[in-house]
């Protein structure tokens, strides 16, 4: 059987002013997720220097893995520098705007 991700809401619940919101309480806020990638770089920074160390010494059973973790680090980086240049581009946009 298929079950759906998300409970669908009957029509008067969407008719509710309360059920339709537009900041859902259980969302994580921009300040959350920034703060969540930049410790997902501290992370995979840590596992990049705890790989080529252990690579450095000959402790390290597979070299892959030093491969592996420099491209999850790379990516985490990536994906920081993008999330930074949408808020900037976002406050840029808004302090355009005129009121």
């Amino acid at each position: 059987m298929i079950s759906p991700i998300e409970s669908i809401r009957s029509i008067s619940a969407l008719q509710n002013k309360e059920a339709v919101s537009p900041v859902q309480s259980e969302g994580a806020s921009f300040g959350q997720i920034f703060q969540t990638a930049i410790d997902a770089v501290k992370d995979t920074n840590a596992k990049l220097s705890e790989t080529e160390y252990l690579l450095a010494t000959g402790q390290l059973d597979n070299p892959s893995s030093m491969m592996i973790a420099a491209a999850k680090y790379q990516i985490s980086v990536d994906m920081l520098v993008q999330l930074r240049n949408r808020a900037l581009d976002a406050y840029s946009e808004l302090s355009r705007m005129s009121i």
